[in-house]
């Protein structure tokens, strides 16, 4: 990595651990949802502005599928009814349609961004900058950059419901 491209991969790693340090502080406070508000976009433009994506095949972590499902119960009740939402796609207006058959969780985004990221951060502390970087740019683009995107979506309806907390 030249000294730009450095800069900017330490400001993601940055943002990836302070993300891993709020969810690992869960629920460190009442209103935990309204750093993660402002958080996600952070992470969202620092991972674009990397500029170091080799077209690697991207390997889905290998987390504890138990450890996984932990955080997914604990933040699911957390969140409460604020977890599901409806995705673009979906009509909630139509007929035979209700409440309880939403498409998107919350939970399971901020589940599966957090391992993604925890992931690359344990790998970085062997000194793998490179391997950590096209592992977070690859694993973006074929599956935690929709996760993100979704729960950016949805924290922000949350913001202007005021359900933030």
């Amino acid at each position: 990595m030249n000294n730009p491209e450095r800069a900017k991969f330490r400001k993601l790693v940055a943002t990836a651990r302070q993300y891993c340090s709020t969810i690992d502080r869960l629920p460190a406070r009442n209103d935990w949802l309204a750093p993660l508000f402002l958080l996600l976009p952070q992470l969202h433009a620092a991972v674009v502005a990397l500029d170091h994506a080799e077209d690697n095949a991207y390997l889905e972590g290998s987390a504890d599928l138990e450890d996984r499902f932990d955080l997914y119960s604990e933040l699911h009740v957390l969140l409460g009814e604020r977890d599901r939402y409806w995705l673009e796609y979906d009509h909630p207006d139509e007929p035979g349609v209700d409440g309880e058959h939403r498409t998107g969780s919350l939970a399971d985004d901020l589940t599966d961004i957090y391992f993604e990221l925890r992931r690359g951060l344990q790998l970085l502390e062997t000194g793998a900058a490179d391997e950590v970087a096209n592992l977070w740019q690859a694993g973006f683009r074929q599956h935690w950059g929709q996760h993100l995107v979704d729960a950016e979506r949805h924290l922000y309806s949350l913001n202007i419901s005021n359900r933030l907390s």
